[in-house]
């Protein structure tokens, strides 16, 4: 009824705990997880889980984050992208809150990945945190819309949201939503059109209320969506429903593992 369409239960604290994590999945109706790369040096893990469980779907990207690290290629992405289980090219994107200076690497980063994303026809799993303007300035630049992808644990205004659904994109939202403060997300939240709207745990980030400050879990995701729920004044199975229908369309290479 549910998928986690982005978490990385790869990382110390979730990976060793996979029977537990896999169980309680069950139990909330989270049928899938998608298991998002942030580096290429964990991809193998990454990978390894994606190979060992039917349901846990994986990507490859470099994390905007990620400045001491090998810089990947159009060619290198492509190669690891090719495996059946990887179904999007991500996280990757522009993140002017962590770092400063010149981030001209940041922006070259984002560039590559849109690249291997149109070479290899899976969608994009763009990450930005201020940086809305070049985020999107790029994605138009580099023809990001002819291959779509999604504005994961999205925090931005209702005027980016338009801007990024104007380009094949969906919106997905966290455990932020659940957040008594987070008003304007709230209302971003009621007026994207349910059509284009996904959801996500960030595990082992973000977890939603009433978990939060905990250690996020797939699972989890069910929260977000009751309180997407309670926001639009709908039932829990339809947005259920609809976040699991946008997925599949969305990364049509993971159809095999429906």
């Amino acid at each position: 009824m549910f998928i986690d369409s982005h978490c990385h239960i790869n990382f110390p604290g979730l990976a060793e705990r996979m029977p537990d994590l896999l169980q309680a999945m069950a139990h909330n109706q989270v049928t899938h997880a998608l298991c998002v790369s942030v580096e290429l040096a964990a991809f193998p893990q990454i990978l390894d889980l994606a190979e060992q469980h039917p349901n846990i779907l994986a990507s490859v990207g470099v994390h905007p984050d990620h400045e001491d690290c090998g810089e990947p290629d159009v060619e290198q992405l492509l190669a690891l992208a090719n495996h059946p289980k990887v179904i999007a090219v991500g996280e990757t994107g522009l993140d002017y809150f962590r770092l400063t200076g010149d981030l001209e690497w940041q922006r070259e980063r984002f560039r590559i990945h849109i690249r291997a994303a149109l070479a290899s026809g899976k969608p994009l799993i763009i990450h930005t945190r201020a940086a809305a303007e070049d985020t999107l300035r790029i994605m138009r630049e580099e023809g990001a819309e002819r291959v779509g992808g999604v504005m994961h644990c999205f925090t931005e205004s209702m005027a980016v949201a338009e801007q990024a659904m104007a380009l094949n994109f969906y919106i997905s939202f966290s455990g932020i939503v659940t957040f008594k403060k987070a008003l304007e997300l709230k209302e971003v939240a009621r007026c994207v059109p349910l059509e284009r709207m996904l959801i996500e745990t960030d595990a082992p980030y973000l977890a939603p209320v009433p978990y939060r400050g905990k250690t996020n879990e797939p699972a989890y995701v069910r929260h977000v969506a009751e309180e997407i729920a309670h926001l639009r004044g709908i039932s829990l199975e339809e947005v259920g429903v609809a976040t699991t229908r946008n997925f599949f369309e969305l990364f049509r290479a993971a159809e095999t593992w429906r």
